[in-house]
């Protein structure tokens, strides 16, 4: 117990939670006298029973009380195993959105009670409706639904009964902990990984039919490019370790370079790897690694290589060894494959594949067996796993509309990408077709295209242009970096234009801001003499090459924050390479397959507010896309293609504003008016809207949906058309959302318009990012307040920011006295009664000002009781609730505080006391002894006991260090 619960304070709330894990999984090594052999003994006590859940002690705990050094906070549900806090559960009521959870109350709880999240393994959020589930470090947007309960083969059902039957079954709750979490070591520091549902389910199928398999075939993996396919291979291999009797070898196969750094990197940042030597440099230390006993082996299928017409000799008969094959398509059975079966006879192989088996690929399945779990685009899309990816053909004129490319052009510019020779076979085969896809005027279309698209677009995420070779890549970073200085000069000289500033100075400013900001660089694979060969063209490599090989291009361009945001490439990151913020893909090379299908996912991964990834064609691959996908396999998917063409987003954009429109009509708001005269009926439409948390709550996340879907479209000839009622709706939703906060409602409204002058707030107006002042709620004048009302036409707004006003007092009068929740009870019932229509807006106004009047009396008690704020808080812990005392007998009690915090904070709260046992322990001694010493005889044991222990969690939490406390920050 002791190790368990040892001060965790010091570390970080993820590194706190990986000590405890490991402690969870593989027990607590304790050293004891050894009495029969003399010295000490060390033995393993385990934590759980994870073989026999019913070993084990389950209990759900609601409304529990938690207190930390500074707050209490009381989490709805917190579910314990073996009395450790494995799962907490926020609930919200149905009409509140469900991310309310996690941005009010889990972020609130991890700032307060952080020793509650040392332990925990799942954290849930739901409100009833809607229900996600997600990791202790994780973002919202990685948040996921948990659609089927116990199988893959359950019909999909958003439920808050379907997550909690499928992750807090006592079962599925051990088998999630023990099985599918992860901890990964990048350079942003430490995160935990929670297996989603289609993993855990994937993963599930996958063992069984190891368990079941006879002939060494466990099946295909087939989970879309994007949803966690690397990770499931942890999972895979870490619970077989776990959960199988064996003495497993598990060899991961790759055709490509970047795939074999990429999965290597993976196991070894989750902690599965640990040895540094087991990724094969050569085929001839590959077969020493084979030979040796590795825990993982990790290789190129073409280190199986062998001299013409020689057999590959057989490196291991064991039956232990299990191969993972990572994009199971033609190179995994092949000759190469064959060879690798010679090596390992009696090995079992798994296919990985983010892609379907395609025309052409059916050997596959002889080879590893039919699919043993499926998640396709279709399915990753509705679950969030990844984002949908849109298309749009923009190829330029002078090329062909629809080319005829037969299947060997195909072939040759597929294989192209492995070196420079099939580079100079590919110009060859193409002949004049090469000539027309790399001419120059149309590369300087395309390249003026890029830039244009480039700076227009509403999400401003990284981009990759995807050109044919390596020549070409270049000649295209060196057109669009002319484009990109063209553009800055046009820019630079519209904002400096003589005759005063120009009408659009705003949205200059911002382009001419990406413009200059916006670092772009070209990443190639290394060629003998690319230098001279370069030269002959024309180009300069050298400095590029430089910077791949003195920067960390990679890195950057993963890093959102970095200016490292268009990067040329023709071959090297499209496949095994994963960067979330990358959301736009130029592709202007002819590709086809699952090729094709793999670069297209490099823009599908989840990633901020990013709301889809867009394929920009300049290439015309759309037809091979629909090839690419004809064949699924049988009975495992519909054919849907994985990308939608632009114009539905635009069709999304216009449905999304007409709900919108008529949600705002039955309101008795005309968005059409607002947008041709503002003036006369924005302050109407704020105040019809600002009616019920019910109506303001439904447009802000209805005008949240335009706002993305707007920024999605961009650029688009429809903008303009779209473009007068979506900034009407944002606006709304900027006054809506200030009429909450009245520190920015100044900032927000000055524009729109004069009337919100922020009168009723009893402040001065303050600048955006200033320190917001202290509220005085006694200098309001109620009688002024309630005539303004009376005659105000925007009610519903000055309802809102009183109320936004007691919220932000009733926080800060909570934070210095927890006698006070009576108040935020008694606010809170307000609320939902106004809400259900119990109450009028005069009524409901009437009671705010009641209330505010109420707090401005609590305010000012400790002066009626004569006495601070900090011995008042102290004199309500040890009267509220207690027995009828005397003036006397309250005198004394007051004496009491005034000399315990005294002698506290002179002699007791020293340095650091809180962290160590002897100081917490003399601090409860001293209250103890003062209070027993000091307390009235109505007090009876019960209640001093009781006391002595809520002030002393008091004196805990308020006073977290020497010559620190919230009473002197509140000072």
């Amino acid at each position: 117990m002791e190790e368990i619960c040892r001060d965790r304070t010091t570390l970080s709330l993820a590194e706190a939670n990986r000590e405890i894990d490991q402690l969870l999984k593989h027990g607590v090594r304790i050293s004891f006298p050894d009495t029969e052999h003399g010295g000490q003994r060390v033995e393993v006590v385990a934590i759980v029973d994870w073989d026999v859940p019913e070993n084990n002690d389950f209990l759900m705990a609601s409304q529990f009380w938690v207190a930390g050094e500074l707050y209490q906070r009381r989490p709805d549900l917190v579910g314990f195993v073996n009395g450790l806090p494995l799962v907490l559960i926020e609930l919200k009521k149905p009409g509140v959105n469900v991310r309310e959870g996690f941005d009010k109350n889990l972020r609130d709880y991890k700032e307060t009670i952080p020793q509650l999240f040392h332990s925990n393994a799942l954290l849930l959020v739901s409100n009833g409706v809607q229900s996600k589930i997600g990791s202790l470090t994780a973002a919202w947007e990685h948040f996921g639904d948990w659609k089927k309960a116990t199988s893959e083969d359950d019909v999909a059902a958003i439920s808050l009964e379907t997550l909690l039957r499928g992750t807090c079954g006592k079962e599925q709750l051990l088998d999630l902990v023990e099985n599918f979490t992860r901890f990964s070591n990048t350079k942003g520091g430490v995160s935990k990984l929670l297996a989603r549902n289609h993993q855990f389910l994937g993963v599930i199928r996958a063992v069984e039919a190891l368990r079941a398999s006879k002939d060494g075939r466990i099946g295909v993996f087939w989970h879309t490019q994007g949803s966690g396919k690397s990770y499931s291979m942890v999972f895979f291999a870490e619970k077989v370790f776990l959960k199988l009797t064996g003495n497993w070898t598990f060899v991961v196969v790759t055709d490509r370079t970047e795939l074999d750094r990429q999965i290597c990197e993976t196991f070894s940042n989750c902690g599965a790897v640990t040895d540094g030597h087991c990724r094969a440099v050569s085929a001839s230390h590959l077969r020493d690694l084979l030979r040796a006993d590795h825990r993982y082996v990790f290789t190129l299928i073409h280190k199986f290589r062998t001299d013409q017409g020689t057999l590959h000799p057989v490196l291991s008969e064991r039956h232990d060894i299990i191969v993972l094959t990572d994009e199971a398509h033609r190179s995994q059975y092949d000759t190469l494959a064959m060879n690798m079966r010679t090596a390992l006879p009696n090995a079992k192989f798994v296919a990985f594949t983010g892609t379907p088996l395609i025309a052409g690929e059916e050997r596959t399945r002889e080879v590893f067996g039919d699919y043993v779990s499926v998640y396709n685009f279709r399915q990753s899309v509705e679950d969030g796993a990844t984002v949908p990816l849109f298309y749009e053909n923009r190829t330029p004129e002078l090329q062909i509309t629809k080319p005829d490319l037969n299947e060997e052009i195909y072939q040759t510019i597929e294989d192209a990408a492995l070196d420079d020779d099939q580079e100079d076979k590919l110009r060859q085969v193409l002949g004049q077709r090469y000539h027309l896809i790399t001419r120059d005027d149309r590369l300087d279309a395309v390249a003026k295209d890029i830039v244009h698209h480039f700076l227009n677009r509403g999400h401003q995420g990284k981009a990759m242009v995807v050109s044919i070779d390596k020549i070409t890549t270049l000649r295209m970073h060196e057109k669009v970096r002319a484009e990109w200085e063209s553009e800055k000069r046009r820019i630079l000289q519209k904002i400096n234009v003589a005759g005063g500033t120009p009408p659009d100075l705003d949205a200059l400013n911002a382009c001419l801001t990406i413009l200059q900001a916006t670092d772009m660089a070209v990443v190639v694979s290394q060629g003998q003499n690319e230098i001279s060969e370069m030269k002959a063209k024309g180009l300069d490599i050298a400095p590029h090459r430089e910077r791949m090989v003195k920067e960390d291009l990679e890195a950057k361009f993963k890093n959102p924050q970095d200016p490292l945001s268009l990067v040329f490439v023709c071959a090297m990151w499209l496949t095994g390479f994963d960067a979330p913020s990358c959301s736009t893909l130029y592709l202007d090379k002819p590709m086809r397959g699952h090729t094709l299908m793999q670069t297209i996912a490099r823009a599908n991964r989840v990633h901020g507010d990013k709301v889809n990834g867009l394929i920009v064609d300049f290439a015309n691959v759309f037809q091979e896309l629909e090839k690419a996908l004809a064949i699924y396999g049988a009975g495992t998917g519909s054919g849907a293609i994985p990308v939608k063409d632009k114009q539905e987003l635009v069709e999304a954009l216009r449905i999304a504003l007409d709900q919108l429109t008529e949600f705002c009509r039955k309101q008795n708001v005309d968005l059409t008016a607002i947008a041709s005269a503002t003036n006369q009926h924005f302050i109407h439409a704020v105040n019809q809207l600002a009616r019920t948390d019910e109506i303001m709550d439904s447009f802000l996340g209805q005008a949240n949906d335009v706002a993305r879907l707007y920024k999605a479209v961009m650029p688009d000839p429809v903008i303009p058309h779209f473009a007068p009622k979506a900034q009407v709706v944002a606006e709304l939703a900027k006054a809506l959302r200030a009429t909450r906060d009245p520190v920015n409602i100044t900032d927000v409204l000055a524009k729109i318009s004069s009337v919100l002058d922020g009168a009723i707030i009893a402040e001065p107006h303050i600048a955006p990012g200033a320190a917001a002042k202290t509220i005085d709620l006694s200098s309001i004048d109620f009688d002024a307040l309630e005539q303004k009302f009376a005659r105000s036409n925007a009610r519903n707004i000055e309802t809102q920011r009183l109320r936004a006003l007691i919220e932000r007092k009733l926080d800060n009068l909570i934070r210095l006295n927890a006698s006070r929740y009576d108040f935020l009870d008694r606010f809170q019932k307000m609320i939902e009664a106004y809400n259900s229509g119990a109450l009028s807006i005069e009524e409901f106004f009437t009671e705010l000002v009641t209330l505010t009047k109420d707090l401005s009396s609590e305010e000012q008690r400790h002066l009626r009781e004569a006495i601070t704020e900090e011995e008042l808080a102290v004199f309500d812990i040890l009267t509220r609730p207690g027995p009828d005392l005397t003036t006397a007998e309250s005198d004394a009690i007051k004496k009491i505080c005034r000399d315990l915090l005294a002698k506290l904070k002179t002699e007791l709260l020293v340095l650091a006391w809180r962290t160590k046992r002897t100081t917490r322990a003399a601090v409860k001694v001293e209250i103890e002894k003062m209070l027993d010493a000091g307390l009235p005889e109505k007090f009876t044991a019960d209640l001093y006991e009781q006391k002595c222990g809520v002030l002393f969690q008091h004196v805990l939490e308020k006073y977290p260090d020497v010559g620190t406390s919230i009473y002197a920050a509140a000072g």
